[in-house]
């Protein structure tokens, strides 16, 4: 039971990779609340996450809005309040926003992506970590799948992400001294309710090969959801102890070998976002 004892806030769910890692959060011993803005589907998260649990684990949850900052607010005194203390925070809720290239894109929409992924982000993490610095411990873990690379067609979600990734990287020096991993993970392309989105809009609101991939992913499975879940389970547990600042892959990366490699992760930018320069390629230019 590698979450025993553990308290645990998951954001976004009520389904998908949300659920996923609440699922396995809860097989490994820890209580989790929960939150997510669709009440019906969280209350069945509950009601399901509940027959996995044993009678000594809370299962709690409230419907929220990630982007509205008093809202979070309560919602983290709610947690300190029923839980005592908590231990991990994951940030998974997110949107894809709009698609389309940016001169076609709705700038509200544009604007209320960044308001759901990265303020909600934030919002969650600023109101967490008095209570994470005054008990000397903690871990967040942040979702930012996408933000290392283009996607054309969704430049609101991959601005997110890639905002997502910087901005803890950076918190996670500001937090090194209080024993507070922070860290990113890319689960990998999933067949969850963001797949079916750009399915729905369409070759002509995404990039035409990334839509391609989109329909053999679909055909093909994607990655279990479980990969990225169990990644959380080692990023919350005392395993990764030390480890902190990086975007971690679920998929690519061997995560499980870190105990290892300590010393190196700490004094390296190895998985850390970066620019590429010529010598990375073995050119003699630049």
């Amino acid at each position: 039971m590698k979450l025993e004892k553990c308290n645990a806030i998951i954001t976004g769910a009520n389904q998908g990779l949300g659920l996923a890692i609440a699922e396995e959060f809860v097989k490994e011993g820890a209580s989790v609340a929960i939150c997510a803005r669709d009440e019906k589907k969280l209350a069945q998260a509950v009601e399901h996450l509940r027959k996995i649990s044993d009678p000594k684990q809370k299962i709690l949850s409230k419907s929220l809005d990630v982007s509205n900052k008093e809202q979070v607010r309560y919602f983290i005194d709610y947690c300190i309040q029923s839980l005592g203390t908590v231990n991990v925070l994951v940030n998974n809720a997110g949107i894809y926003g709009p698609k389309g290239y940016v001169e076609n894109v709705d700038s509200s929409e544009w604007k209320k992506t960044f308001e759901i992924n990265l303020y909600g982000t934030f919002y969650m993490c600023k109101y967490i970590m008095s209570h994470m610095k005054k008990n000397n411990m903690g871990k967040i873990i942040n979702v930012a799948g996408g933000g290392s690379g283009a996607l054309p067609g969704l430049s609101a979600y991959v601005s997110t992400k890639g905002a997502i990734i910087r901005f803890t990287e950076t918190i996670a020096e500001e937090c090194k001294e209080y024993n507070i991993g922070i860290n990113c993970i890319t689960p990998g392309a999933l067949n969850t309710r963001l797949l079916d989105e750009v399915l729905a809009a369409g070759p002509e609101s995404v990039d035409k090969k990334f839509y391609e991939r989109c329909i053999q992913q679909k055909k093909e499975g994607g990655v279990p959801l479980r990969k990225g879940a169990l990644l959380c389970v080692y990023l919350a547990s005392s395993e990764s102890d030390g480890v902190t600042g990086k975007v971690l892959s679920a998929v690519w990366d061997p995560w499980n070998e870190f105990k290892n490699h300590i010393n190196d992760l700490q004094n390296t930018d190895i998985y850390t976002l970066r620019r590429v320069v010529p010598k990375d390629k073995n050119m003699g230019w630049g």
